[in-house]
């Protein structure tokens, strides 16, 4: 929900909220439900995301999306298969500005290029030592933190993580990219936010997930929902507004997630 102190005169949303049919995930039902805002365009982007445009109604103050489903998942051990979608391979193979390497980010590179003869096995190393060097803590970094940043800090979360991995994948030739989703977690139905974690092409078996935060390859317990080059491709909501009169459109938004067996 995002909740503005006054009507702004004109806002757009992108809602990226919907998971399609994948290896490994059959999507059984999915609602997406808004109040004060409508629906303007159904479409998929460059990443085969779909994606909902919204625009907000006359006088709304609150925009609420509210998206209920079913999804049926299995364990593929990470393993999504060959690439499809628009985009092609050689594309993800871009840097962002969230994932420009620097050189903390070099130097991991630099660290696993001797291992490159099993890759599989070099990502995995890699994933868990992302994990040891940018211990996993909430409000030291924000949706604007790079993946070389967070190196120096020492400490982020999920999405930090998949910046760096994606970042140092690339500097080794190795097409990578950023998926969110979610996480369903052990005893516990209510959740802070949703996840991200990265996957990377690796042949023969195709896209394979690492979450770096878990140390694990995603397994049932995760639903993807949007992939791209970093977050901001991926991300649940985005979109601009611009403000009334009063020129006051500052906005606070609230997030409430359920995952459950």
């Amino acid at each position: 929900m995002y909740r503005y102190e006054a009507a702004p005169s004109y806002a757009l949303q992108q809602l990226r909220m919907t998971p399609k049919s994948r290896a490994g995930q059959n999507v059984i039902s999915w609602d997406v439900a808004l109040e004060g805002a409508t629906q303007e365009a159904l479409f998929e982007d460059q990443h085969s995301n779909k994606v909902i445009l919204t625009s907000a109604q006359q006088g709304a103050v609150e925009f609420v999306t509210t998206c209920t489903g079913e999804v049926e998942t299995t364990n593929n051990s990470g393993v999504v298969g060959q690439h499809a979608g628009f985009a092609p391979l050689w594309y993800f193979k871009r840097q962002t500005t969230l994932t420009e390497p620097g050189p903390l980010t070099k130097a991991l590179a630099k660290e696993f290029a001797n291992d490159a003869g099993d890759t599989l096995a070099m990502v995995h190393a890699l994933s868990k030592r992302i994990s040891e060097t940018v211990k996993y803590e909430t409000g030291e970094t924000d949706s604007g933190t790079t993946a070389e940043t967070a190196l120096e800090i020492g400490r982020g979360v999920c999405q930090d993580h998949t910046h760096i991995l994606s970042s140092v994948a690339r500097l080794m030739d190795m097409p990578a990219r950023y998926v969110s989703g979610y996480l369903m977690m052990n005893e516990r139905v209510d959740q802070d936010a949703g996840h991200a974690w990265a996957e990377v092409y690796i042949e023969p078996l195709g896209w394979v997930g690492f979450d770096a935060s878990n140390g694990i390859s995603p397994d049932e317990r995760y639903v993807r929902v949007a992939t791209g080059l970093d977050y901001k491709d991926a991300a649940p909501i985005s979109g601009l507004q611009f403000g009334n009169n009063l020129g006051d459109t500052k906005d606070h938004m609230v997030v409430e997630i359920q995952v459950q067996q």
